[in-house]
């Protein structure tokens, strides 16, 4: 085991999409952090906007773990550095989402951040499982349940976020702490990729491809095939080793891959902090 509590392997990719010529998306896939933004603004805004927050967090990378008062501090320093960004006369803005490697009392943890409508999925035992909540219209209207899944999906407001980083928003993040598991699969995308693939295609490509950066990459691909209407960005991470786990060997294929269960949409809820 080496002195990260969770030892990984890790793939990521990223398209303008079909129809978009910049990507304002920017993703950090380097050992502690996996991060996913999503920038907002127009280019030389969203795309500064994401950049900026990952190259923030970038300055972590390397650590063997990390704790949630590094990454609220990283966060106020993100959002100082978007908000002094402007072009246009309008706001930058981004969303943020993914893990980090956490220790807790010697065992591996999946620290989970969110701030927006990109999104973070665990793959485990053949369910899929929305670990973060969206920051939206369309969730709030879920949740007073005067809209269902499959009407979110097609509301006219789907694409409204309630909470970024800039954009005239106070950047607040949720924060999760998930006990991570030899062959946890984790998927960190941007709404381009969720907003065109279901749960269960996702599940399926997650299943399917072994490696995480042929999954990465087929997930890409298969966004593009069904429209390729926004950036897409997708960050798949497995845990190989955890602290705790050590006789569990990572085998050729994620944890999602070894069971039949369905799908889910679970979305548990944040305790939120401050960011």
């Amino acid at each position: 085991m080496t002195d990260s509590p969770i030892a990984v392997r890790a793939g990521a990719a990223s398209h303008t999409g079909l129809r978009r010529r910049v990507n304002e998306d920017s993703y950090l896939a380097e050992s502690p952090l996996f991060l996913v933004a999503d920038g907002m603004g127009g280019h030389d805004a969203g795309d500064r906007a994401s950049a900026a927050v990952v190259g923030e967090f970038a300055r972590l990378a390397g650590e063997p773990s990390l704790a949630i008062d590094q990454m609220r501090a990283a966060l106020r320093r993100a959002r100082a550095r978007v908000e002094a960004i402007a072009s246009d006369g309008r706001a930058a803005g981004t969303t943020l989402t993914g893990v980090v490697v956490a220790d807790v009392g010697g065992v591996g943890y999946w620290l989970t951040v969110n701030v927006g409508d990109s999104r973070t999925y665990r793959f485990a035992n053949g369910l899929l499982e929305q670990i973060s909540v969206d920051h939206s219209v369309v969730q709030e209207l879920i949740d007073a349940g005067v809209l269902t899944g499959a009407d979110a999906s097609v509301d006219s407001r789907r694409n409204e976020i309630t909470r970024a980083i800039g954009a005239g928003s106070d950047g607040q993040a949720d924060y999760w702490m998930v006990p991570a598991e030899p062959g946890d699969r984790i998927l960190v995308c941007s709404d381009g990729l969720s907003g065109e693939l279901t749960a269960t295609q996702l599940r399926d490509i997650l299943s399917d491809e072994d490696d995480p950066q042929d999954a990465a990459t087929r997930l890409i691909h298969e966004a593009l095939l069904r429209g390729g209407r926004d950036n897409i960005t997708a960050v798949v991470v497995d845990a190989v080793l955890v602290s705790g786990h050590e006789d569990d060997m990572f085998d050729t294929a994620p944890a999602g891959a070894r069971g039949n269960e369905p799908d889910s949409d679970t979305r548990p809820r944040a305790s939120r902090g401050d960011s």
